[in-house]
């Protein structure tokens, strides 16, 4: 490992200690490094707060020794904004170099931080951990460059990519840790998303539950064209806890207006997206997140849910948890469906791809590359 790979490094760890707290901007961290040795750190904590840069400057509290280096995990920022450009922050501190790990990846931004900086003689490294820089913000770097949230979604599968065994039976297919994992992600997406069977088979929680941290709701989506669950006379937990308010129900005009008077009632919020199906419809869905300034969606499932996200090429982000189990069962249940293609090259693939371990288990994480034509099977799909 180089020095500015080492000290990268370090600013990562900072970075990483505003996850999800820094939403819609992105996580950064910064390390001020003097005759070889770091003298000052800081990240971005908070939405409104001080940039990582001018924590690490602040923390320094006094002018930057001759050759003084600063390391930080994004382009520094060179508009005011609500809290000042980062490159006059940089230039008053009397900063020799900049190293950075990823470009501002909004593009009326994109590379104009370097230029400032260098037509003040500073000098410029970039690239360094450039992958690992970038993968920190993938909700926010989709959000800067496309201006419309990221779709994820989550399986734990067996080893023949089952999610249950035929009886129905799913819990747990992957460990304590991987599943700890899950609840790190879900901190981090601003939203996470549910269809109606699963909400009415393991009612769950949808919640953030980490330990050592206290108990994080992200705004909660449950995916109900009929409102079938309001229609349960056990109502499920997410329209009923102290959380609700930050449940939405997202339906059809099929759903009853009486359902969705009740769940107002109850103070859970209802999406009536226009559909000429009794299904919502996902593109429909993602403008309204975009006006809502929802920069990233989370998708727990089921199965159905998240297999029409790929048939409607609207899956963009794919978490993978693989458990060392086999259960070859052809009436198991499969984790995605409706797909058809006689060829390899008509298949879905991951790019970008990112594995990690946790005991035994494997996640898989990776964007979604659709090929040219996706063949659906109308048999599970009624595209209408």
């Amino acid at each position: 490992m180089n020095e500015h790979e080492h000290f990268m490094r370090r600013a990562l760890e900072l970075a990483r200690q505003g996850w999800g707290t820094t939403a819609p901007n992105p996580m950064v961290g910064a390390v001020i490094v003097e005759d070889g040795k770091i003298v000052a750190e800081g990240f971005h904590a908070q939405d409104g707060g001080p940039h990582a840069e001018k924590a690490a400057l602040t923390a320094l509290g006094r002018k930057a020794k001759p050759g003084a280096t600063l390391y930080v995990t994004l382009e520094p920022c060179s508009t005011v904004g609500r809290t000042g450009a980062c490159t006059e922050a940089i230039k008053a501190a009397g900063l020799s170099c900049v190293v950075v790990g990823a470009t501002d990846p909004m593009p009326e931004h994109a590379g104009r931080g370097y230029t400032v900086l260098r037509e003040a003689g500073i000098d410029i490294v970039t690239g360094v951990l450039e992958r690992e820089c970038n993968d920190l913000n993938l909700i926010f770097n989709h959000w800067a460059a496309k201006n419309t949230p990221l779709l994820a979604s989550k399986s734990a599968v067996t080893l023949d990519g089952k999610i249950a065994t035929r009886a129905g039976e799913s819990k747990w297919i992957t460990g304590e840790a991987a599943r700890a994992d899950v609840m790190r992600w879900r901190r981090l997406f601003p939203a996470i998303a549910v269809g109606a069977g699963t909400v009415m088979k393991d009612n769950p929680k949808l919640t953030a539950r980490i330990a050592g941290a206290e108990e994080w709701c992200p705004v909660r989506f449950v995916f109900d064209g009929l409102l079938r669950t309001v229609a349960e006379k056990t109502l499920p937990q997410v329209y009923t806890d102290a959380f609700r308010e930050r449940t939405i129900v997202v339906t059809t005009p099929h759903g009853g207006v009486g359902y969705v008077r009740k769940l107002r009632d109850m103070g859970v919020q209802v999406w009536v997206l226009p559909s000429p199906m009794q299904r919502v419809s996902i593109a429909d869905f993602r403008i309204k997140c975009a006006q809502e300034k929802i920069t990233g969606v989370y998708f727990e499932g089921g199965a159905h849910l998240v297999s029409e996200l790929l048939a409607m090429r609207e899956l963009d982000y794919m978490f993978i948890y693989r458990a060392p189990v086999l259960l070859a069962d052809d009436k198991a249940k499969s984790a995605y469906m409706g797909l058809r293609g006689d060829k390899l090259d008509q298949a879905v693939r991951l790019t970008d791809v990112r594995h990690d371990q946790f005991g035994d288990d494997q996640l898989m994480r990776g964007r979604v590359v659709y090929p040219p034509k996706l063949h659906i099977d109308e048999a599970v799909f009624s595209l209408g």
